[in-house]
């Protein structure tokens, strides 16, 4: 094993706690413990959330303080430290990262500018939603990146219900909606359109008597020729009318070309009047990634990583995730951002930093394509697996496919938690369904 000379430890950073990021540091805290080894995770928040469940948390179908990970308790638990912060820069020459301060409400300074020494730094920040540079969208969308961004959404939609339940209430006849507009196709979006079809069938238990289904309005649209786009044609199209069965307008083919404080403009010239705006058309790399320290990255911030995830131009650098551009070969195209990539990926991290440390061969990253799976909340689920022994993909959608969605997120609990604790999890969650309220509320 290569120790280092100074005789301290040696000390393992990574940056962000999503999905790779929080499974790396459980696997890396285990394995190598504290004695010899200082294993650090920084993150900006204080608790992790599956980021797949964030359109659940936007639509109050799920309980975000109930399914978050606390740092701290998992750093105590898994063997490696927390430090509360955002990234600001790297510094190569000294091996440190410079984390920005940290202030609180009304701007006092808590903990002001500091470094953190590195001998091998993993780069796990994840993506941000990319607004192409259309106008408005940064002032009057809102975005899914965060737990913040579903708990403002969330607050604005039952605002907005709230209003219309009291129009109604004063006058039954009245002309009043609560509009919402989803600009992208893809998983979020369509995960979120149904949700929300969800969420207010149930509003009339909770104190919204006379507020339903039917006074929802949900527009979504997609630039290219069909929503989800990574999903077969007929799996396209029959999630397509199973939204349109809800009452979701979905509009294909149509281009985004600015967004107002009251409705999105498309380039076909239609005004679609909307209450709330959501961006969910793409995503790209935090814009502190762009060049940072020199690093080499792609025209969507994402860095460039060796088939090791190792980053081109700095060897003690690994990369993971969707802040990760990994191209598989000659004339393939980049691994999409997933959370399936990410998983794999912090396998391999673990693996080849287990490699550096005692001097042994890294190996290569692999991507398998597990598939694709997208929930219309309870209504239906539908996707596609890797099916090897037929050929190719195998489509599924209903029970079956509502079944391996599910299965997904109990594999990052066990990831994250371990058998045990995250069995107990996955127990108390059963009975939550059936305990708690079907909505958060507040």
């Amino acid at each position: 094993m290569v120790r280092r000379a100074d005789g301290k430890k040696t000390q393992i950073v990574v940056v962000g706690g999503g999905a790779g990021g929080l499974e790396l540091v459980a696997k890396l805290g285990a394995h190598f413990g504290r004695r010899e080894f200082d294993i650090i995770l920084v993150d900006r928040n204080s608790t992790h959330i599956w980021k797949p469940l964030l359109h659940e948390v936007a639509a109050g179908s799920l309980d975000a303080n109930l399914d978050e990970v606390g740092y701290r308790g998992h750093a105590y638990r898994w063997g490696y430290r927390y430090f509360d912060g955002a990234l600001e820069g790297i510094d190569r020459d000294a091996k440190e990262i410079i984390v920005a301060p940290i202030r609180d409400e009304d701007g006092t300074e808590v903990i002001g500018r500091h470094r953190i020494r590195y001998d091998y730094l993993v780069l796990a920040v994840g993506s941000v939603s990319n607004d192409f540079g259309t106008p408005g969208v940064r002032e009057h969308c809102l975005s899914l990146d965060t737990r913040a961004d579903a708990d403002r959404f969330r607050r604005r939609l039952l605002n907005q219900c709230l209003r219309v339940s009291r129009a109604m209430t004063a006058d039954p006849s009245a002309d009043a909606y609560a509009r919402v507009a989803i600009v992208g196709g893809g998983a979020t979006g369509v995960e979120l359109s149904a949700e929300l079809y969800s969420a207010a069938s149930a509003l009339g238990f909770y104190g919204l008597e006379v507020f339903d289904e039917k006074r929802l309005q949900v527009t979504l649209i997609e630039a290219g020729p069909r929503i989800l786009p990574a999903l077969p044609d007929k799996l396209a199209a029959a999630a397509t009318a199973e939204l349109e069965a809800l009452g979701v307008r979905v509009l294909t083919g149509t281009q985004v070309v600015s967004a107002t404080a009251e409705a999105i403009l498309t380039k076909d010239g239609e005004t679609i009047p909307c209450d709330l705006k959501v961006w969910a058309a793409g995503v790209k790399g935090a814009d502190f990634l762009k060049d940072i320290a020199g690093l080499e990255t792609t025209r969507g911030n994402q860095l460039v990583v060796l088939p090791t995830l190792q980053t081109t131009r700095d060897p003690a650098i690994l990369a993971i995730g969707d802040c990760a551009s990994f191209v598989p070969g000659e004339g393939q195209k980049p691994i999409p951002p997933r959370a399936q990539a990410a998983h794999q990926m912090a396998t391999t991290a673990f693996r080849n930093l287990r490699a550096l440390v005692e001097g042994k061969p890294l190996k290569a990253f692999v991507y398998k394509d597990n598939g694709s799976l997208v929930s219309l909340a309870k209504y239906t689920t539908v996707g596609s697996l890797m099916g090897n022994l037929v050929g190719g993909r195998m489509a599924i959608e209903g029970r079956l496919a509502r079944l391996v969605y599910t299965s997904l997120y109990r594999m990052h609990l066990l990831a994250i938690h371990g058998w045990v604790k995250g069995l107990s999890l996955l127990l108390v969650g059963h009975v939550n369904q059936v305990v708690r309220p079907k909505l958060k509320l507040h």
